[in-house]
């Protein structure tokens, strides 16, 4: 067990619900650097929870080296179409296949990115389901310099939504990663195209660092209005995790010990249970975001904090919110 493993390992709970199944519909795997690939995805799964399948979304990961630049997001596709297809003939309890796969395709590349788009599906093996183009945007690159270089308003511009048409007559959905002052954005993006199935990741990416550090109680108000405001677009449904991420600033990733489940629904029960009044349970799912929220909390603790929060709905309820909605929204047969 290396150092963050140990550091995880203090808080330890009971599986609260345990045959309760579970799609987990975003997580990573990448080789680079501390790596995350299949065998410590599943050394995350075994935690005792019923997870029957998952979602992998891009993360910049295994890009080619070589050939058209708008192409080399391609070997991504490639790299996870090989562990999805050992995850499924390896597949048991406590390693469950990886079911859907989103790509990233450049949409600034317009009406072109159809080649790409192309590409993706080719070496998807049937798993590819959507792309995301992560348009998160943050004005103090020192602070998180892996947002440097993206472009303000993103959505907004023309090439951009040039390629965004592409997605929905290729049968593809798309993720949106952005941080909460450009959920407006995207529900100019929704209402401008109805058809395209949006997934709103990681609650908008309320911040919680730089200008906006310890502000999260002042930020609150505002966040609701614009997440009730996108949940009238009925084609927007929404993930439910990602809090726990160091730049939403609450601090666990630098603490002695890591998060309980009791900590994270004390600090995050209000945002999930509003974004769940608004979307309806048909309309959201509970997602790890693995490994990144792993910075503060361990895969355990974390769905037994979800399954805490889920545990006034009804039966039916629950089933979407672990299960149903990531099934129809990935077209997911398990």
């Amino acid at each position: 067990m290396d150092s963050h493993g140990k550091w995880l390992s203090q808080v330890k709970e009971e599986v609260i619900d345990p045959d309760r199944a579970i799609i987990d519909p975003h997580h990573h795997l990448w080789r680079r650097g501390d790596a995350y690939e299949l065998a410590d995805l599943w050394h995350d799964t075994q935690s005792g929870h019923n997870v029957v399948a998952t979602v992998f979304v891009e993360c910049g990961a295994e890009y080619r080296r070589e050939g058209p630049k708008s192409l080399r997001p391609v070997g991504e596709t490639e790299y996870v179409r090989d562990a999805a297809q050992f995850s499924q003939t390896a597949a048991a309890p406590g390693q469950p296949p990886i079911l859907a796969i989103v790509s990233h395709a450049d949409l600034q590349l317009g009406a072109a990115v159809v080649d790409a788009l192309q590409a993706h599906k080719e070496a998807g093996g049937g798993l590819l389901r959507g792309i995301r183009h992560a348009t998160a945007y943050y004005p103090d690159p020192p602070a998180v310099d892996r947002y440097a270089g993206r472009i303000d308003g993103l959505m907004m511009q023309p090439d951009f939504r040039a390629g965004f048409a592409q997605l929905a007559p290729a049968g593809l959905s798309f993720d949106a990663w952005l941080l909460h002052p450009q959920i407006k954005e995207l529900i100019d993006l929704a209402r401008q195209f109805p058809e395209t199935r949006i997934v709103f990741d990681h609650f908008g990416g309320p911040l919680g660092i730089g200008p906006y550090r310890g502000k999260q109680a002042e930020i609150f108000p505002q966040w609701q209005h614009d997440v009730a405001e996108l949940a009238r677009c009925e084609n927007v449904v929404a993930k439910l995790g990602g809090l726990a991420m160091a730049i939403n600033g609450w601090g666990w990733d630098t603490r002695d010990t890591p998060a309980s489940s009791d900590e994270i629904v004390a600090a995050h029960c209000d945002y999930y249970l509003h974004t769940i009044d608004c979307f309806g349970p048909e309309r959201c799912m509970f997602e790890s975001n693995f490994p990144v929220d792993k910075e503060s909390v361990s895969y355990g603790v974390l769905w037994n904090a979800f399954k805490k929060i889920a545990a006034r709905y009804s039966e039916d309820e629950q089933h979407a919110l672990f299960y149903e909605t990531a099934a129809r929204t990935y077209r997911i047969s398990v």
